[in-house]
C-alpha cells in the first residue's frame, strides 16, 4: 500500500508530503495496482517539477524508487502558485483514494 502523509500548518495549509510503499506486491498482483502506482507517481512528479519550473520557491525533494519513497518539503516561503499545485496534488491523491482505497493507498494528515 502507498502510505501518504500530508503535513499541514496550524492554518491547514499543506507544508510537505511524505510517501512510502507501492500499490501492490508483485507476488500478490491485484487488478488496478499498476494504474494506481502510475497515477500517484505522475501526480507527485508533476507537482514537484511544476514548482521547480514555474515558481522560485525553495524545496527539498528525494525519492527512493525501490521502496516507493518520496519526500517533498518547502524550505522557505510558499507562493500562492505552489499552494495551488500542492492543493491540486492532494485533491488528485484523495480522488485516487476514494476510487481505489485499500489495499492501494491511504492518506493521513498531520499538523506540524
Amino acid at each position: 500500500m502507498i502510505s501518504v502523509t500530508v503535513f499541514v500548518d496550524s492554518e491547514h495549509q499543506y507544508e510537505s508530503i511524505r510517501m512510502l510503499g507501492h500499490a501492490g506486491l508483485a507476488d500478490n498482483h491485484q487488478e488496478g495496482q499498476e494504474l494506481v502506482c502510475a497515477a500517484v507517481s505522475a501526480l507527485v512528479l508533476n507537482m514537484a517539477n511544476s514548482i521547480e519550473q514555474f515558481t522560485d520557491d525553495l524545496f527539498e525533494a528525494d525519492q527512493d524508487e525501490e521502496a516507493g519513497g518520496f519526500n517533498f518539503r518547502f524550505t522557505d516561503h510558499i507562493s500562492p502558485e505552489s499552494r495551488l499545485l500542492m492543493n491540486s496534488l492532494v485533491f488528485g491523491l484523495q480522488n485516487i483514494e476514494e476510487e481505489y482505497g485499500e489495499p492501494y493507498i491511504k492518506i493521513r494528515f498531520e499538523e506540524v
